[in-house]
């Protein structure tokens, strides 16, 4: 079961957005290159299309439309005065520099700390986390989290089982320190299955290679019982909840972690359907669209719950405040 701690918080999400590239994958596009189908894609998936870079795009490109996007839409935020830059991406422009260092320059943040995480879906969840810790030493005011994905460029185009999976975007959100009784922050959780990590992985140079049967199984048995953990920390219930944001891997596995929840669908929160797994950028896309439609209000209940690659899984419950 993930583990919990005592959790503290000075901080709120005030601002949001994102990007995703307008070059897109159907699913009858992969019908011309491996042996499937719409009907069998979505029957097994959920998702309808993805999308794709362009071969002058990289994944700061994406991160750094997704901060523009976000600054456009609040103009109250000043990108001079945001000091730190967490980019979660397994898919960065190059070893160093980092994804997040480019962010900067492009932005004019000042004194700024920029740092690109790994921790593959779970990525943007542990980057909220990581930015809480941030914001309560006192030392930082104002951290921008990425969650960034160029998935396209590592996956297997013989390969059906995966290939109809995987899309890129990015997803930005500004988390900022208020006084102490003003936090939104309720609740945190985490865990790693290191035995597991090779059911996920990609070497350097190479393609995205996915045992997606146990991958499942593992979800299914252990993102329930986080999401029930979170919950209890704060002292909730599943019936408290608003909205679950689950990492969108797979609209079926959103389903079947759901049911087992006791929670209604339509209290899920997905960006798979019409963006494919974009891994770490998933959540804040699903965010950022469910924000635009109008179905996010303040007050309401949130719960974002990452699971990936490791096998690691990270979780996070807020009061959503914008």
């Amino acid at each position: 079961m993930p583990h919990a701690m005592p959790f503290h918080s000075n901080a709120r999400i005030t601002a949001l957005g994102s990007y995703v590239p307008e070059k897109t994958i159907t699913n009858s596009d992969l019908e011309q290159w491996v042996d499937t189908n719409d009907e069998w894609i979505v029957r097994r998936t959920g998702i309808e299309v993805r999308h794709q870079v362009t071969d002058d795009q990289a994944t700061s490109h994406l991160a750094i439309a997704a901060v523009k996007n976000l600054l456009s839409r609040f103009p109250s935020v000043d990108a001079s005065r945001i000091d730190g830059i967490i980019v979660a991406t397994t898919t960065p422009d190059m070893p160093f520099p980092s994804v997040a260092s480019q962010v900067q320059q492009a932005i004019g943040a000042q004194n700024c700390l920029a740092v690109d995480i790994s921790a593959a879906c779970a990525g943007f969840v542990t980057g909220l986390q990581m930015a809480n810790g941030l914001l309560l030493s006192g030392a930082y005011r104002q951290v921008l989290v990425i969650g960034a994905e160029t998935l396209t460029r590592i996956t297997d185009y013989t390969d059906r089982s995966t290939c109809i999976l995987f899309g890129d975007g990015a997803g930005a959100v500004l988390l900022e320190a208020r006084s102490a009784d003003e936090g939104s922050l309720l609740a945190s959780c985490a865990s790693t299955d290191g035995a597991g990590g090779m059911q996920v992985y990609c070497y350097p140079g190479a393609k995205i290679v996915q045992n997606g049967r146990e991958v499942y199984k593992w979800a299914l048995t252990t993102v329930p019982d986080g999401v029930q953990e979170l919950l209890r920390q704060a002292g909730f219930t599943i019936g408290d909840l608003d909205w679950f944001v689950p990492h969108s891997a797979n609209l079926r596995m959103i389903e079947a972690i759901c049911e087992r929840l006791g929670l209604p669908l339509d209290k899920a929160l997905q960006s798979v359907v019409r963006n494919g797994n974009t891994s770490a950028a998933s959540i804040p896309l699903a965010l950022d669209a469910a924000y635009r439609e109008g179905r996010l209000e303040p007050g309401q209940l949130v719960a974002l719950y990452g699971f990936g690659s490791g096998l690691t899984q990270s979780g996070l419950l807020l009061r959503w405040t914008i």
